[in-house]
């Protein structure tokens, strides 16, 4: 079955198929609706319910008994189960920004650390991908499964793809990066996706949260800003368990070294006895709180498991951060990064 999915706010329309997600239609149809982790806990893509029904396969997790009294949806779980009308607010940013499918090849691996593998893609000559920093690309397995891995290089930078893949027990997918993944293979991938970007509009100081290789998206928003010459302070605090897993150490330095407006704080949840650490211990969202007491005047991104990322949102919000002034990458390690 297909249905029509009308936004009144635009005037825009497209089709829907029931088993697609609404999320999932829009973006094949060119339409640019918010969204974030695409497994219904961020709550970035909500959108109120006008007219029609809806169903799920699950409820989300980021559904609350409000939202759903209240005719909100989570469009990225959603299926139409007839003709809709929602009231959602499309993002102009994406509107010339085009999501393709392509092959990519393998065109170089490098471990970065015990855990870390830096994966280059090259790809086709007669294809240039547009997007922006802080987005993510989808590689499709044959199985027609999608795995999601931040894009960590800049915009300007775009000769390679650049991912920061982390090795994951038990996880098939990133088993096989790490063993048999060669140079040279084909790879199909879905890209560019997310609507986690820079707001470069703002007069607002920045402050980057990261968590492991949540680090990626942040390097390829900081080296965009860089390269655009944005002026004002940004301060990033990277989250890790011990020193070995700060996995690219001497970069953020560089840039401390490079940018006068630029800081970096490292913080080590778990630092072992030959760390010798001396810096900044514990979780890293209480360290951000213990730097800035009041936060309101901030742009926060944030970028890590979904763990860190609503702990800190809920922790922030209540330190009287604006919504709007909160920017986030969460993906779900169990269903997208295995």
């Amino acid at each position: 079955m297909k249905y029509q999915v009308k936004l009144p706010t635009t005037g825009h329309s497209f089709t829907a198929n029931a088993d697609e997600t609404i999320l999932a239609a829009a973006l094949h149809s060119s339409v640019s609706l918010p969204y974030g982790c695409r497994g219904g806990r961020c709550g970035a893509c909500k959108g109120k319910i006008l007219k029609g029904e809806i169903r799920y396969k699950e409820t989300p997790k980021g559904l609350t008994e409000q939202m759903q009294q209240h005719n909100y949806a989570l469009l990225c779980q959603a299926h139409a189960c007839s003709d809709l009308e929602i009231a959602v607010d499309e993002v102009d940013k994406f509107s010339k920004i085009k999501i393709m499918n392509m092959p990519a090849k393998v065109a170089r691996l490098e471990q970065l650390s015990h855990d870390v593998m830096r994966v280059y893609l090259k790809l086709p000559e007669n294809i240039r991908m547009q997007f922006f920093a802080g987005q993510y690309l989808d590689i499709i397995q044959d199985t027609g499964e999608h795995r999601s891995f931040s894009i960590a290089n800049a915009p300007h930078d775009d000769e390679l793809v650049e991912l920061h893949i982390r090795h994951i027990d038990g996880g098939e997918y990133t088993q096989y990066i790490f063993d048999r993944m060669k140079i040279g293979e084909i790879l199909r991938i879905e890209a560019p996706l997310g609507n986690f970007t820079l707001n470069e509009s703002s007069p607002r100081p920045m402050v980057l949260m990261a968590g492991g290789t949540g680090f990626a998206p942040l390097k390829g928003m900081l080296e965009h800003a860089f390269h655009i010459g944005l002026e004002k302070p940004m301060h990033l605090f990277w989250g890790v368990r011990s020193r070995r897993d700060l996995y690219m150490p001497d970069l953020p330095l560089e840039w401390a070294r490079r940018y006068p407006l630029f800081r970096y704080t490292p913080v080590l949840s778990e630092p072992q006895a030959d760390d010798n650490w001396t810096g900044e211990t514990g979780l890293v969202h209480e360290t951000v709180m213990q730097h800035y007491p009041d936060m309101k005047d901030l742009d926060i991104y944030m970028s890590g498991s979904p763990e860190m990322v609503y702990t800190a949102r809920d922790c922030f919000m209540k330190l009287g951060v604006a919504e709007k002034q909160l920017f986030s990458d969460a993906f779900e390690f169990n269903s997208q990064m295995d």
